[in-house]
């Protein structure tokens, strides 16, 4: 049977860096719920739409998907945040705190750069849209440069949480893992 972890929602303690991403990592939670509950209200007016009126609708199936992606993606620095994401804490429970703390700065390290690659190529994809005037193949034909956007700044406010994440560790704001010695 599968334990539960120790961990925490990332502490930024009177460091003005870290509340300030804290804040925009919740505002950006904030965003993302909305857009979950706005497709839920789009998918509700479709099936009345549907079902109950029996007219055909045009956009509200490329919004509802445009909203979930979006808030998949606005959503991720407030996930991070609050240490949502999946995580195996076997090995960093095994280690002494000062390997563990290495094991945290490596693993924070590379996922920066693994996110910063993925915000480079997003950046570009959406400029792509953006700049030759991309539109969608459906009737309502939305201009696709407006839900590409959610691509960069997903990734970049997820950057910066995991920026705040490796700051909070170097400084000893933060406990490497969200883990206590133990």
């Amino acid at each position: 049977m599968a334990g539960h972890s120790t961990a925490a929602t990332a502490h930024a303690g009177d460091n003005p860096f870290l509340r300030a991403v804290a804040a925009i990592s919740t505002l950006a939670g904030w965003f993302s719920a909305a857009m979950v509950v706005a497709a839920v209200a789009i998918t509700c007016q479709m099936i009345f739409i549907r079902f109950v009126l029996n007219g055909s609708t045009i956009w509200q199936t490329e919004a509802v998907v445009y909203l979930m992606v979006a808030a998949t993606l606005v959503g991720l620095p407030y996930v991070q945040r609050l240490r949502g994401h999946v995580n195996v804490d076997l090995v960093p429970l095994a280690l002494s705190m000062p390997v563990r703390r290495l094991l945290a700065v490596f693993t924070l390290g590379l996922s920066i750069v693994i996110v910063a690659i993925m915000l480079w190529y997003g950046y570009e994809f959406w400029h792509f849209a953006w700049d030759r005037g991309w539109k969608s193949d459906t009737v309502w034909g939305v201009r696709l440069w407006i839900p590409y956007l959610s691509i960069p700044i997903g990734f970049a406010l997820l950057m910066l949480q995991l920026i705040a994440d490796l700051v909070a560790v170097l400084l000893g704001v933060d406990k490497p893992f969200g883990l206590e010695e133990g």
